[in-house]
């Protein structure tokens, strides 16, 4: 017998590009210490799914824990010494992952300062993409060494949601401790049955999750089901399954779920140009008829050199209209500024830095930051 038993098998979503979340209690010994018991089935399927074509992002908890099992009992009290045992047992937690894949592990610290900041957001975004071009794994956690307020929520899981909006992900993968969601805590409600799929989490969803989870983590369904939601906004589904059970991290990489599937009202790139189309313009590029052609019909980024110049004022990272003179045809998030614009305009991507002393990558406007209207 499974730990899964009770869930149904299904067809995992189809994707291209996930985030896996894996939770300090799958990465943890009893003890404490860091453990790839787990891990290794996790990797695995990260493995394949590579081999596949595919790209899978990690959202590593078990920091703390590590650090833990590497100081004497007595220290990581309080804050400060949680903060010391993150510093101590990343580099630990990144060695692990590193042990099981001949790809290069790139490790990426995050605050939720880094994602609230428009420009820091956009930073990290592009290191990602980047990252991710280069054939890397990225394992990603929170700054827990400085991040005060992250550090007392310990959350992940809304973590991994919001990263998994930030690199275009088609889902997110939770890897938890039990099966999936149930109608109660199975761990005290033995009438608790579990729940395959969920078109829209709902108050009662979340009343019926509970709080908090293992001793090792610090959240539990409840915190899951928040990122879901997270997840769903951007167009993103989410599921839920047991990290522990080995076969059922097998079934995952052939693409059969056991667990929870928890569905977003409509798809990724529905949600996004919904976004897009209404979101205020901070201002407007204005392109010659070959870009216009390109992003049009080709569905290409637009580049320097088919810009012919910004109006009005913008920001990086603010949404501008794209018109070619005559019609305002397209939107998007806009990688540099309107001045900036302006003095690339024209210009081969070659001479970004060139010109301007830095570069925030060859687009003015990444083709998945942009939307086109139809004719």
């Amino acid at each position: 017998m499974t730990r899964s038993t009770g869930f149904t098998e299904q067809a995992l979503p189809p994707w291209r590009r996930a985030v896996l979340k894996v939770g300090s209690s799958l990465l943890t010994a009893p003890g404490g210490a860091l453990t790839g018991t787990y891990a290794e089935a996790l990797a695995a399927f990260v493995a394949r799914s590579r081999e596949a074509g595919r790209e899978v992002v990690i959202v590593s908890s078990g920091a703390v824990a590590a650090g833990r099992g590497l100081a004497t009992p007595e220290r990581g009290a309080g804050l400060a010494g949680r903060q010391a045992l993150a510093a101590l047992g990343q580099t630990r937690l990144i060695a692990l992952w590193q042990g099981f894949f001949t790809a290069p592990v790139a490790q990426v610290l995050l605050t939720h300062d880094d994602l609230r900041n428009r420009r820091r957001y956009l930073n990290a975004r592009s290191t990602l993409r980047e990252l991710l071009a280069l054939g890397t794994i990225p394992v990603i956690n929170e700054n827990d060494t400085v991040a005060v307020d992250e550090l007392k929520l310990g959350d992940n899981d809304n973590l991994a949601a919001i990263v998994a909006a930030l690199v275009d992900a088609d889902l997110l993968l939770v890897a938890s401790d039990i099966g999936g969601l149930y109608t109660a805590n199975p761990r005290t409600d033995p009438d608790a049955r579990p729940v395959d799929d969920v078109a829209e989490v709902t108050p009662g969803h979340l009343a019926s999750a509970g709080g908090a989870g293992s001793a090792a983590g610090t959240g539990g369904m409840r915190t899951k089901l928040e990122a879901a939601i997270k997840a769903a906004a951007a167009g993103i589904e989410t599921v839920v399954f047991d990290g522990r059970d080995v076969a059922c991290v097998g079934r995952l990489a052939s693409g059969v779920l056991t667990g929870t599937r928890l569905r977003a009202p409509r798809s990724r790139l529905a949600a996004r140009k919904y976004w897009l189309r209404h979101t205020p313009a901070g201002g407007r590029i204005v392109v010659d008829g070959g870009a216009a052609d390109a992003l049009r019909s080709r569905g290409a980024s637009l580049l320097p050199g088919g810009v012919v110049g910004a109006e009005g004022e913008f920001a990086r990272g603010d949404v501008v209209e794209i018109g070619d003179g005559h019609t305002v045809f397209a939107r998007g998030i806009s990688q540099y500024a309107a001045g900036d614009v302006r003095r690339i305009a024209r210009r081969h991507t070659r001479e970004i830095d060139g010109v301007l002393g830095y570069s925030y990558g060859e687009s003015v406007v990444h083709r998945d930051d942009l939307v086109v209207f139809p004719e």
